[in-house]
């Protein structure tokens, strides 16, 4: 196996994939990270792409580098490499000529991956670099009629999910099978483990798709006669499959055994988490069932350990929005609040902020309820009201533990808010999050909640309102004409009253699976307090009055940055009307 003998990083720049500065800020949180790659430290913190780390990356061990999107892999080299090895490592063969074949890998330094590649294939191994994620797309792509076909496990998933079956085509066997062994229910409802039972199978095929799919909820629903499973997807729920009504209980029993739930207890909303490595990425699953007419439902929310560090430059912002962002969070003291419903992508934000001004000169401190996401050098405290401590007490804390830095997870009640205001004007940077329809709602609820206006002028240095629009895929996007006129609404105002406007939409494709939708950006209004809007907040002015003066200011409502996204091929003005338009506010 080739040796590294150049450095990643300084490839990077030679390359011109990353400045510098870019290199200097990866080198001094390398120093104070568990991470040591280079490489990943700069994809994780949003200073290069996975594309371009794993092009240096090829460079420095002298492999070749082989662009998934370009190179596609041929069915004979397919054929000879089993899906659980190609699972297993990380890999694609993409060609065989006689004897040797060619395998694109994310890491080649696996130790095990060519003896594995050639003990399967009976060839001789020649490794190429490729993207982690496009390897594991090509995966998908390529093997999923094999791993259907022939009920191999693909090996991956974590023990505390059992073995997986054939994917969503092979739960129904499963679900077969189950009806055909009347001791199965009786073990699982002991809470007892059964390794081979088929509820387990169905149990982890339902999480592992919903993984794969990108999902950010899976829905367990009861109904009268069947069963039916929902994913959430890009903040849209979608019917997945639907099952005979008697799988319900050993199922829903299954994920309370793995969330650690009372499987006894019916009558009571109940909450867990379960613990998941699938695919080389660790994920949690927050459990919750909640007692319908019909039976237990079940909730579970997936978190990405990983998703919440994509960096500010991949979250959605307008340039001149990030650098406002990137302004304020250099301030040694003052407040920053984050607006939008839940689903909004607050949390991700917040800890992309977080994540950037994270070093080892600042003492950095969280109370969170609950804590979503397991951030290094931050010290992270979650809500327990049982034991006492809830935001206000955790925040009074917090302030004789030396902090430069505070994030309340939510600004709750007038008590959380004085002292999070207190800490502001005491030399702190706090974050927090409000529940408001825009930017310059925050100061107003603040004011319903019994702040003195005196005290909001006097901390808050900026407000960030966000909401999460489902983005046009890229592989099968296309463009069309419609008539100005129909911009207008979103603060479009065009010279020729009969001009037509170039916009882009999905045609629907296996990528998206035909909705001509994958992934997600966020559309922002980005308030910064000013002297002008400081006055109207002391005296109390009506919002409507703070927004324009916040307008003067530069800031660009939801809906006009929803049109600049519209305008440069990004998202629909569908999606951008279904996230930002509410009922009596036109945002």
């Amino acid at each position: 196996m080739a040796i590294t003998r150049r450095d990643i990083g300084e490839i990077m720049v030679e390359k011109g994939f990353i400045s510098p500065s870019d290199l200097q800020q990866a080198r001094q949180i390398q120093q104070t990270s568990k991470v040591t790659d280079i490489g990943r430290i700069l994809t994780d913190n949003g200073l290069a792409n996975e594309r371009d780390v794993a092009n240096a990356r090829a460079q420095a061990m002298n492999l070749k580098f082989i662009d998934l999107e370009q190179r596609r892999p041929s069915a004979d080299a397919i054929a000879v490499v089993p899906p659980q090895v190609a699972q297993r490592h990380n890999l694609i063969p993409i060609q065989r000529e006689g004897n040797n074949l060619l395998v694109a890998i994310a890491n080649p330094t696996d130790p095990t991956a060519a003896d594995d590649v050639r003990l399967a294939s009976g060839c001789r191994v020649h490794f190429a670099i490729a993207a982690a994620s496009a390897v594991e797309q090509a995966i998908t792509e390529f093997y999923s009629g094999a791993a259907s076909g022939n009920g191999t496990a693909p090996t991956g998933l974590a023990s505390d999910l059992g073995g997986v079956g054939g994917g969503l085509a092979g739960v129904m066997g499963d679900v077969e099978a189950y009806k055909s062994r009347g001791d199965v229910s009786d073990v699982e409802e002991r809470g007892e483990e059964v390794p081979d039972a088929p509820i387990i199978r169905v149990a982890n095929v339902i999480v592992q798709q919903a993984i794969r799919d990108g999902a950010s909820d899976i829905h367990i629903e009861p109904d009268r006669r069947n069963l039916r499973v929902r994913y959430r997807v890009d903040g849209v729920l979608r019917q997945e499959m639907e099952l005979p009504k008697y799988i319900h209980p050993p199922l829903i029993s299954r994920y309370k055994i793995m969330a650690n739930m009372n499987i006894a207890e019916r009558r009571l909303p109940l909450d867990g988490r379960i613990a998941v490595s699938f695919e080389n990425k660790e994920y949690d699953l927050r459990v919750s069932s909640l007692p319908t007419l019909h039976g237990e439902k079940v909730v579970m929310r997936i978190l990405d350990k990983s998703s919440v560090l994509i960096g500010l430059n991949k979250i959605g912002f307008l340039p001149e929005v990030q650098a406002q962002i990137e302004s304020i969070i250099t301030q040694p003291n003052g407040m920053i609040l984050m607006t939008g419903p839940t689903g909004s992508g607050k949390t991700t934000t917040l800890y992309s902020i977080l994540n950037k001004i994270n070093n080892i000169e600042v003492n950095i401190l969280t109370i969170e309820d609950p804590v979503e996401y397991q951030l290094g050098g931050i010290s992270q405290v979650h809500v327990n009201r049982k034991a006492g401590l809830n935001f206000a007490i955790a925040l009074r804390s917090f302030l004789r533990q030396d902090p430069d830095i505070i994030m309340v997870g939510e600004m709750r009640d007038l008590e959380t808010a004085e002292i999070g205001i207190e800490a502001a004007l005491t030399g702190h940077l706090v974050l927090s999050t409000l529940h408001t329809n825009d930017a310059p709602s925050a100061v107003t609820r603040l004011v319903d909640m019994g702040v003195e206006p005196y005290l909001i002028s006097a901390t808050i240095i900026g407000v960030l309102a966000q909401r999460l629009a489902r983005t046009i895929c890229p592989k099968c996007k296309v463009p069309y004409e419609v008539p100005a006129q129909e911009l207008r609404h979103f603060g479009y105002r065009p010279t020729d009253p009969n001009a037509m406007v170039q916009l882009w939409r999905g045609q629907g494709c296996d990528n998206c699976k035909g909705k001509g939708l994958k992934g997600r950006t966020g559309i922002h209004e980005m308030m910064l307090m000013n002297d002008e809007i400081a006055d109207l907040v002391v005296r109390r002015a009506p919002v409507a009055d703070v927004r324009e003066a916040a307008r003067a200011n530069g800031m660009l409502l939801l809906r006009e940055d929803g049109l600049r996204k519209i305008l440069e091929g990004i998202t629909t003005p569908e999606e951008v009307r279904r996230v930002v338009f509410t009922a009596g506010h036109a945002a």
